[in-house]
């Protein structure tokens, strides 16, 4: 067996630690019957991929929590934004507002207190909301 050259490079501890790319960030923890738990849960029933729920308390007044999230395809994207929308309308959360169905590489669903962006992976990674939001977190996705 030969040893390891000392100048061997080393793994990155900022990319194991959570909320690096392959490593999911926990979530935050969502009031039981919030609209935010409704989304998640929607989500993850869905099989959306790569799950981040951003607080934007003192961030912004445009919702309280930004969910983004990925689908495999394009039909995927768009089956997870219509889901969710008549899951939080018969959720009693109202009706929702849904922008970019059509090509379903970004969709956005305004439900108010929580703005959920929903996209295929390459949009997603060459966007990186995650990064643009997460600003002055300790433990932010990057």
């Amino acid at each position: 067996m030969t040893p390891e050259p000392a100048n061997m490079a080393q793994p990155d501890p900022a990319a194991t630690a959570p909320g690096a790319a392959g490593t999911p960030a926990p979530l935050p923890a969502s009031e039981p019957g919030s609209l935010h738990e409704l989304v998640l849960k929607s989500l993850d029933d869905d099989q959306a991929q790569e799950l981040v729920s951003i607080p934007l308390e003192g961030k912004s007044s445009i919702a309280d929590h930004m969910v983004i999230a990925s689908g495999r395809s394009t039909r995927q994207v768009a089956a997870m934004a219509q889901k969710l929308a008549e899951r939080i309308k018969h959720g009693g959360f109202g009706h929702v507002r849904i922008e970019g169905l059509p090509a379903a590489d970004w969709v956005l669903v305004d439900a108010g207190d929580v703005v959920i962006h929903l996209f295929r992976p390459e949009v997603r990674s060459f966007y990186n909301l995650e990064r643009m939001w997460a600003f002055g977190d300790s433990a932010g996705a990057a």
